[in-house]
């Protein structure tokens, strides 16, 4: 008959190492904690499972037959292939691996997430993360179906707050960026005025930044621009500016991430005289859903920086 898998447990192939590697029956079973009757039982065990000898025993130790020799073999690969599960596990319920999968509005992914990856990636190197920069609405339909664990946006007045867990969040402050060489751009702050004279490219129509812009200019009595490139697209957005005398309404954080790596030949940021802030985004995040520990590692990393005065 045929030995059958049934037959042996990783007990057994436990055992077996041991013997190959200390060449003696009792030092095998010290290693194990085992006691020297207890080791010869189950190594008697073995040799009926297996229908013959796993070892030679000889004066100066022990020695694997063919049949041993195919024990230890794969037994090897059978008990580290085991332990690398454990550790893979073990890594997984400490938040060292595993996936987290965020969506964020631009100014919180710029501002929060992308330095609370860096921060956990410094441990959890085995981490699978992904990022989606989108409109709120999106973020959080994408919370709602699964697609993230957490969002970083504005909450849309169709959802039911109800089912989220919503934590404090931060304003957008908005600037304006443009070329290094744009006649305004050696000026710190500029009148509203001297900004609606210039063209602009902006997101559009309806969404909190373009909305919370054109409000300070209304309130002001300044006329917008006649002359603006919608796009939601900031390859689109700094390749414009790179070329023209285009001023861009953008979130500060995002502005000094450019400006700092002189981007498209080099920008600049122009603040307007009167502040420029967007509704608050928040850290959302859906309540009776259990995500991975990463998740929550990264979860936390993003609201401790969040909760961070700025420097």
């Amino acid at each position: 008959m045929a030995p059958s898998s049934r037959n042996l447990q990783l007990k057994d192939f436990r055992l077996i190492q041991a013997i190959h590697e200390t060449g003696q029956l009792g030092l095998a079973a010290e290693q194990l904690a085992l006691s020297q009757p207890a080791a010869s039982r189950m190594l008697a065990h073995i040799e009926r499972a297996v229908g013959g000898p796993v070892f030679l025993r000889h004066p100066k130790g022990m020695t694997p037959t063919p049949v041993g020799e195919t024990l230890i073999r794969n037994g090897h690969n059978l008990l580290n292939g085991l332990d690398r599960t454990l550790r893979e596990i073990s890594s997984v319920s400490e938040g060292l691996a595993g996936t987290a999968r965020v969506g964020s509005v631009t100014d919180g992914a710029v501002a929060f997430v992308v330095p609370a990856i860096q921060q956990l990636k410094k441990t959890a190197t085995g981490a699978d993360i992904h990022v989606d920069v989108a409109p709120s609405d999106a973020l959080v339909e994408g919370l709602f179906r699964g697609e993230y664990d957490f969002v970083l946006s504005r909450i849309p007045p169709s959802y039911d707050k109800r089912q989220l867990e919503v934590r404090p969040g931060r304003h957008e402050d908005i600037c304006f960026m443009t070329r290094a060489g744009h006649p305004l751009a050696q000026n710190p702050t500029a009148p509203l005025e001297e900004l609606a004279a210039y063209e602009w490219v902006v997101q559009a129509p309806q969404t909190p930044l373009r909305q919370a812009v054109e409000s300070v200019f209304v309130s002001a009595g300044v006329d917008l621009p006649v002359d603006i490139v919608n796009t939601t697209s900031m390859l689109v957005m700094i390749s414009y500016l790179a070329s023209s005398d285009a001023l861009a309404p953008t979130p500060r954080p995002v502005a000094d991430l450019f400006v700092a790596n002189k981007l498209a030949g080099g920008l600049a940021i122009v603040g307007p005289q009167e502040q420029i802030l967007v509704s608050p985004y928040y850290l959302i995040s859906r309540k009776n859903v259990i995500i991975s520990a990463v998740a929550t590692r990264l979860r936390e990393l993003v609201f401790a920086a969040m909760n961070t005065p700025a420097a």
